[in-house]
């Protein structure tokens, strides 16, 4: 039996698509609560009542994502669609309505959008421009961690701003990508140890930039357990230099994060799995990964063999 649904006078019923459930998509929570504001009634959208909606969104941020059962009449947006895509004025001003994912203990702020490179691998400065400074949106009421997304956050010129509301704030902190080694200093680690770190992302694309001066300066003011720097692989490096810079991390206490930037190959694949599972990276030499397996087979350990492949997954 079908059924009914009894739409508010004047109202739409929304229903929002995330394709990715293990991301609390800002976007999605920016048009729930443009939809909100207006009365609509708005909620993730439910395959069973699909007929139901008077409007579907769907988000996404990776081009890999299975997009084959989005319904044809979906507004669809992201970075996993089209990088041109952008939200209205009008929703894209709109706060995050948090009660969209209930579970969500993270709030997600800006300072500033896009970024001062160029890297041709990279969407970012194609998607938001030069680096430039926004207002930071509402903190999650039931949020213990502040994540602060900025593409390269010391880059903004106006990144002393921030203060005034992380002293309001008073919350631990995570940098999710935005610590730019090339350009750090010591007036930015003096902000750093203002707060409450948990976690500080940087990257090492390049292995012809000789960043461990950098990174041993970085160590002086955050424990480099608290470090994870991302390691692109199969653009401008060698096999000989991603080992390298992975192992030159490991010696200092980072933790490396490969990136592999063709996931269809297979050695990018097999090293950064083999770097991204820490305790294999911990266990297993580079030179001996794979073969162990093949050895446990030989002697017929066959339980091993299922425990270790459970982990490379």
């Amino acid at each position: 039996m079908a059924i009914k649904y009894r739409r508010k006078k004047g109202f739409m019923k929304v229903g929002l698509i995330n394709l990715e459930p293990k991301i609390h998509n800002t976007a999605l929570m920016k048009i729930s609560q443009y939809h909100k504001q207006k009365g609509d009634e708005v909620e993730l959208f439910i395959d069973l009542f699909q007929n139901q909606y008077d409007k579907i969104y769907c988000s996404s941020l990776f081009d890999f994502t299975d997009k084959s059962q989005v319904p044809d009449k979906t507004i669809c947006g992201g970075t996993g669609f089209d990088i041109k895509t952008k939200l209205p004025k009008d929703i894209e001003n709109c706060d995050l309505d948090y009660s969209l994912f209930p579970n969500c203990k993270t709030s997600y702020v800006w300072f500033s959008r896009g970024c001062i490179r160029n890297c041709p691998f990279c969407i970012v400065r194609k998607k938001e421009g030069y680096i430039h400074s926004v207002n930071p949106t509402n903190l999650n009421p039931n949020g213990n961690l502040i994540e602060i997304m900025d593409n390269n956050f010391f880059a903004n010129p106006e990144w002393k701003n921030s203060e005034k509301y992380l002293d309001q704030w008073q919350q631990p902190i995570n940098f999710n990508s935005g610590i730019d080694v090339r350009i750090f200093e010591s007036e930015q680690a003096s902000f750093i140890n203002k707060y409450k770190i948990k976690k500080v992302h940087t990257a090492w694309d390049n292995p012809k930039d000789n960043l461990l001066p950098k990174f041993k300066e970085l160590i002086k003011y955050i424990k480099p357990y608290k470090i994870t720097c991302y390691v692109l692989i199969g653009y401008w490096s060698t096999p000989e230099e991603d080992y390298e810079r992975v192992m030159k991390l490991r010696e200092l206490g980072i933790n490396p994060f490969v990136m592999p930037f063709d996931k269809k190959n297979n050695y990018q694949k097999k090293f950064a799995r083999w770097v991204n599972m820490k305790a294999i990276f911990k266990s297993v030499k580079w030179e001996n990964y794979g073969s162990r397996i093949n050895i446990l087979k030989q002697k017929g350990e066959q339980y091993e063999v299922k425990r270790i492949l459970r982990v490379l997954r």
